[in-house]
């Protein structure tokens, strides 16, 4: 008696080579992707670099304040309480 068991999986079926299964290209998609933009991001670093900061930032800043100090505009309330908030002294009274 040969009798085949349908549990059994057909062995006369070809089997399909790993590329052809989409659930395959789902697990590996994803990292590849991340592969490849690291290496495009990694380009583009090489490539583009960003410009050097002026080392003379600090004191232009400082430059900016002290002209700005000396305007009696409608900036000046707005300056002092921003020196305010970022030390906590409070503003001296002017007339």
């Amino acid at each position: 008696m040969n009798q085949t068991n349908s549990n059994q999986l057909d062995s006369d079926a070809p089997s399909q080579a790993w590329w052809h299964y989409g659930h395959m290209w789902l697990v590996v998609g994803g990292p590849l992707t991340v592969v490849v933009a690291s290496f495009v991001t990694l380009y583009f670093a090489i490539k583009l670099p960003d410009p050097v900061v002026d080392a003379d930032y600090y004191r232009k800043g400082i430059e900016i304040n002290k002209t700005l100090e000396g305007r009696h505009d409608g900036l000046v309330p707005a300056l002092q309480g921003r020196n305010h908030a970022a030390t906590g002294i409070k503003p001296s009274q002017q007339p």
